[in-house]
Parts: structure tokens; sequence; C-alpha cells
């Protein structure tokens, strides 16, 4: 892992030796490329493609003893929506509580505490997102929000 000078506050947390991040210099874009390439959701995806998602997110990257073992990313206004996608922790590192680590991070995160919706979508980590509030919209299996939105 680099050493970066630009650490952003909210950015870097440390607990029990894992980092969590938003410097992107930091993060392994080919690990990351690999681990979502080989995902239900990723398949798709060119390294091209993984790259520009990393570019035009917020992204959080989570290291332990100097290796990148997890990642995730939001795209957001900051104000009306917030899209939480690529949730994941790498290989051997899944089970630990690392994903519910990230996601107390990022659900921390003072940009996102007055976003009206935040968004996501998952086919089999429901009852891990319920956890923060999440709700299925209507009959969609994939589909789940916290909705704060107030309409007329």
């Amino acid at each position: 892992m680099r050493q970066s000078n630009s650490a952003k506050l909210f950015g870097v947390m440390t607990n029990s030796e894992i980092l969590i991040s938003t410097d992107k210099s930091l993060l392994d874009v080919e690990k990351i490329h690999l681990e979502i390439k080989s995902s239900y959701w990723g398949g798709y995806r060119s390294k091209a493609l993984t790259q520009k998602t990393i570019d035009n997110s917020i992204c959080y990257g989570v290291y332990q003893a100097n290796e990148q073992i997890g990642f995730a990313r939001v795209l957001t206004d900051e104000v009306v929506y917030a899209h939480i996608m690529d949730v994941i922790i790498f290989g051997n590192h899944k089970g630990r509580g690392i994903g519910k680590k990230l996601m107390d991070h990022i659900m921390a995160d003072p940009k996102f505490q007055n976003v009206l919706t935040i968004g996501l979508k998952t086919k089999d980590a429901h009852s891990f997102y319920e956890r923060y509030g999440f709700t299925a919209i209507g009959d969609s299996v994939l589909w789940m929000t916290i909705d704060n939105a107030k309409l007329d």
C-alpha cells in the first residue's frame, strides 16, 4: 500500500488494525477489478469500466497489514440521493466483521447524514443491510432503500 500525504480526516479510521480510507491513491485497482469481476454482479466489467467507476465515485478502501482487503463506493449528490455499490470484502477476509466495519464507516460519513434517500441493490445480503435501516422497495428482490424523502 502506498503512503499518501492527502489522507482525508473522515476518510481514515483505524480499528483492530483495520484502515478505511477514501484516498483513491491507495486503491489496488487490479485487485478491486478481479474481485468485482468474479462477483455475481460484476462479471461484465472490463478493467477500464472498473477504473471509470472508481474515478466517478466516492471510494472506500479497506486495508490490513499494508494489503487492501475490501472496497465499496458511493455515488451521490449529497442532498437527495446516494447509491452504495460494490461492497466487497476480499477472499479469506470474509466472515470476520470487516464488511460491518466498512458499512458502519460509510453510514457515519458526514456526506450522507442529510441525504434523503440512500439506495442499493443486493441479491443475497438483505439481512445484513436491514440492520442499517434498509428495507426492500416494493416487491423487488434486489432493490433496498432508506427513504426519508417527504413528498407533498
